[in-house]
């Protein structure tokens, strides 16, 4: 289908406001997507979903992202992932969550005004809860079950933490992730970093 294209093929940087109050972690850059794009969500099915909804919510400032250059910007709101390469099979090996996980603890140290994290999925949700709770006193992780819309005051004056479903293209087709789903949640962490 992008024959004709050239790929990124690199580690994929993350996209944004750097004084967020909102941090969106999805899972790593699609093979088709971000992988060729060079920049999340970007120019793939996922991104699509998540671009409307974003824009719907005030967040984007366009609806849809094609291509790296074509004026998107966020606002209140930075995109970064667990994994900064596609993953083969979509599927990432532990070992490649642990090395890229630097990555993660240096974002999240360096976005300072973050109040509301949204986790695009469970591995995002895992990899969000492991980083944090690294080295602090913390509750077990039961305490924090995965489900879609579901979020959690975190201890240590750490950031709300919010749940959806990956947009992933197989979600949004089968119905497991809707709009109108995702919009809920959307409006619930606009109301909260407004709050």
């Amino acid at each position: 289908m992008y024959r004709d294209q050239e790929y990124w093929g690199r580690p994929v940087p993350s996209f944004g406001d750097s004084q967020a109050e909102v941090l969106i972690l999805g899972l790593a850059p699609a093979a088709h997507g971000a992988n060729r794009t060079g920049r999340m969500f970007t120019g793939d099915r996922s991104g699509e979903f998540l671009y409307r909804a974003l824009f719907e919510a005030g967040f984007a400032s366009q609806p849809e992202s094609r291509r790296r250059d074509d004026g998107l910007q966020l606002r209140n709101c930075y995109i970064t992932a667990s994994l900064r390469c596609a993953p083969p099979m979509n599927k990432p090996l532990p070992k490649e969550l642990r090395n890229c996980r630097p990555y993660l603890e240096k974002e999240l140290e360096l976005l300072e005004g973050v109040r509301a994290v949204l986790a695009l999925g469970k591995i995002a949700f895992d990899a969000y809860l492991r980083v944090v709770s690294q080295g602090r006193d913390f509750p077990p992780r039961s305490k924090f079950p995965f489900a879609h819309g579901a979020s959690y005051a975190l201890p240590h004056g750490l950031p709300r933490l919010f749940a959806s479903y990956h947009p992933s293209q197989q979600n949004t087709q089968t119905g497991k992730l809707t709009p109108q789903m995702f919009r809920k949640v959307l409006a619930e962490i606009r109301r909260y970093v407004a709050s």
